[in-house]
């Protein structure tokens, strides 16, 4: 594993025990500049990973709960008149932080929920005409809970595109979980010093733009990508921006491995978390997803 990567990975698992794997998924949208939904049940530390995460690179790190009746305004901020130098004056919404925790973003309208994709897709904001660019490095982490809970709505499948990645945290193993209950006075992620600065990251993210995928592996990205538009369980495959986020991805997960190129074992390796939460199946259930981009990998050929 690439060392500053490791020395992310070893700082927040001071705090999030027996998820290593998914600490080490988590940072790459982090180093490829995208952004990540964790799509699970409550109470599994995934806002304790994205605070952990912002205070192991010394970014500004920001927590934004989503409720039914927060207005767009909640999260990108307001322009206020002051009276004493009759001026208008912008007061920053949280939105502009190096780490963004969108805790629960399905409990909030949807009007408020499309306040975040200029921000996801451009990196700014734009209020009264007036546009204001996000500090980099720029990354959001939103948790959804299952659509089944009380008082959720169904995100937008455009919305989801813009998602790089979807995770799950899961419980604990049972050792663990044992080992977590007995510590009295666990260590928060307010409490982790920082191991990398956010010029380290910006670094780390101009090194991945740089790494070198072949035609090869375009070729099987694109075969795997086909596959889901012509899978006879899914009904709407992998969109451009899906396409464009796996090989994003795939850099990734070949720096994190300490190589300078990609190849097959990093397009499958991330292939599941980029690809299931962008297909819409023929069926209602989307639990399928996961097992259906697994049986694609299966059957596309990989180049030699």
């Amino acid at each position: 594993m690439n060392e500053q990567i490791k020395k992310i990975v070893d700082n927040v698992e001071t705090v999030i025990k027996g998820k290593r794997d998914v600490i080490i998924m988590s940072l790459i949208p982090l180093i490829t500049e995208s952004h990540l939904i964790f799509q699970d049940i409550p109470g599994v530390g995934k806002s304790t990973l994205a605070e952990a995460i912002a205070r192991s690179i010394d970014g500004v790190f920001r927590r934004i709960q989503f409720t039914a009746d927060m207005l767009p305004s909640d999260i990108t901020g307001i322009t206020i008149f002051k009276r004493k130098s009759e001026e208008f004056e912008f007061k920053k919404g949280p939105i502009f932080a190096n780490v963004v925790l969108a805790d629960e973003i399905n409990r909030t309208s949807p009007k408020t929920q499309s306040a975040l994709l200029e921000a996801m897709n451009e990196r700014t904001v734009t209020i009264d005409g007036v546009t204001y660019r996000l500090p980099r490095p720029f990354f959001v982490i939103a948790t959804e809970n299952p659509i089944e809970f009380s008082g959720t709505y169904h995100l937008p499948e455009n919305e989801l595109d813009r998602f790089m990645m979807s995770l799950t945290m899961g419980y604990p193993p049972e050792d663990i979980e044992k080992d977590i209950i007995k510590e009295s006075e666990q260590k928060k992620p307010s409490e982790l010093a920082p191991v990398l600065t956010r010029k380290e990251i910006l670094e780390i993210i101009s090194v991945v733009k740089s790494i070198y995928t072949e035609d090869s592996i375009i070729e099987y990205i694109m075969r795997i990508v086909n596959e889901t538009r012509n899978n006879r369980f899914i009904r709407i495959g992998v969109s451009i921006r899906g396409s464009i986020d796996f090989v994003k991805a795939a850099k990734g997960y070949a720096y994190i491995s300490e190589r300078n190129f990609v190849v097959p074992d990093d397009v499958k390796a991330v292939a599941p978390a980029v690809l299931s939460h962008r297909i819409i199946l023929r069926e209602t259930e989307r639990r399928f997803a996961k097992e259906i981009i697994q049986q694609i990998l299966q059957n596309v050929q990989v180049p030699l």
